[in-house]
């Protein structure tokens, strides 16, 4: 997945650190990352998320807010609503690039900002927020025994995740009156909310207040488990999974037409665990699955083995074969499972010369329905002619090439 390093002008002209996330192919959509409160654009959840809608053919911009990260400016005297205004600059730089943003996504405090941004946005189509707080003033308890000398003194370096930062009371007051409710009610968009019920950083409570607000289309889906920041790897997989598969009702994904010769387009498989076998598959904006290896072989058997998808294509194809031929015919067909194993096995067991071993699929075929005996024998003889049969029974040529 090709990424850009790219600046641009935030609320008061910093210069703010992103990263913009692209398709191998033509960008179908554009997406808008906010992350949470002093955190920055690398968290686990934005990059898993990131590289999961990419392989959808969605653009993710996702970037350091001012003062954090890599971005110019001073956390100091940035405020809630400068987030907001942060945002809103980067969809218009997106907008210049002719890739204004259908999608925005915020984490936390990010989250309570995509939502009120989205006013200031109008090209967005669906938002989506996670571990996000109904009122923004929310995030003080991470701070609130420097309130007072924040009050007195005009800011306060205070100690969060384990790093300092100054925090300036215009901060304090702007969270203190950023009330999200009308904004919510307001949305026009289509939202949805991902909350884990156990997040000890931002109560379930906030995920059921933003809920109430917000009229349908809306939709609510729990991350079970996980901690406020996502970071274990599966949960952020599967909220990425999430997202992908909710957004496609919202934001249309239109690809070009296939090139000439690959009338399916391209099939992308993504590695997304280096530390096992773990494989995003993609085929088109649309299809989506996971390929693995059982536990026993080091994998984490959360998908099909790659034999298993020539299996699953073989018995597929059959049945779709024989539904095409008993529909011409009008036969009545009423129903049709395949059962395809598959084995390495000697070549003269397998009916064939040699001494080697060659791979043997077997398929189980059932027809339902009043079919004859005459009906039931050409269905299966035309089972052997199913293309992915045909394919699987003659030589296939493959060209591999390496790709910079």
């Amino acid at each position: 997945m090709p990424t850009e390093r790219i600046t641009f002008a935030g609320h008061d002209g910093s210069q703010l650190a992103a990263r913009l996330d692209l398709p191998d192919g033509p960008v179908l959509a554009t997406a808008l990352f906010a992350h949470c409160f002093t955190c920055s654009k690398d968290i686990p959840a934005a990059r898993r998320i990131s590289a999961r809608l990419a392989a959808m053919g969605i653009a993710v911009l996702r970037f350091d807010f001012t003062g954090l990260g890599h971005s110019d400016g001073e956390f100091a005297n940035t405020t809630f609503t400068s987030n907001v205004e942060d945002l809103i600059a980067a969809a218009q730089y997106l907008a210049q690039r002719n890739m204004a943003p259908a999608l925005l996504i915020g984490h936390s405090l990010g989250g309570a900002a995509v939502l009120r941004a989205r006013a200031g946005i109008p090209s967005v189509k669906a938002v989506v927020t996670f571990g996000a707080p109904a009122d923004p003033g929310h995030v003080a308890h991470h701070f609130e025994t420097a309130l007072p000398e924040i009050q007195q003194q005009g800011s306060a370096e205070v100690t969060l995740g384990g790093r300092p930062f100054r925090v300036g009371k215009a901060f304090v007051d702007d969270i203190s009156e950023a009330a999200l409710t009308p904004a919510i009610a307001e949305l026009r968009t289509a939202l949805l909310i991902l909350h884990a019920p156990r997040d000890e950083t931002v109560s379930i409570d906030n995920a059921s207040t933003i809920f109430l607000a917000a009229k349908h289309p809306k939709s609510f889906v729990t991350l079970d488990n996980a901690d406020h920041l996502i970071t274990r790897a599966e949960d952020a997989e599967y909220a990425a999974d999430v997202i992908a598969a909710w957004v496609s009702r919202y934001v249309k994904l239109n690809p070009p037409a296939p090139p000439p010769g690959a009338p399916e387009g391209v099939v992308r498989v993504t590695e997304a665990d280096p530390a096992g076998f773990l494989q995003d598959i993609q085929a088109g904006p649309k299809h989506h699955a996971v390929a693995d290896e059982p536990a026993s072989y080091g994998g984490t058997d959360k998908g099909m083995s790659p034999y298993g998808f020539v299996s699953s294509g073989l018995g597929a194809c059959t049945s779709m074969t024989v539904r095409m031929y008993a529909r011409r015919k009008q036969w009545p067909l009423a129903g049709i499972s395949v059962d395809v194993c598959h084995d390495k096995v000697h070549a003269q067991d397998a009916g064939l010369a040699g001494e080697g071993k060659v791979d043997q699929f077997r398929r189980k075929i059932r027809l339902e329905g009043p079919l004859t005996p005459e009906q039931k024998a050409k269905l299966l003889e035309i089972a052997d002619k199913c293309p992915v049969h045909r394919t699987l029974e003659a030589s296939a040529h493959i060209t591999t090439e390496l790709i910079e």
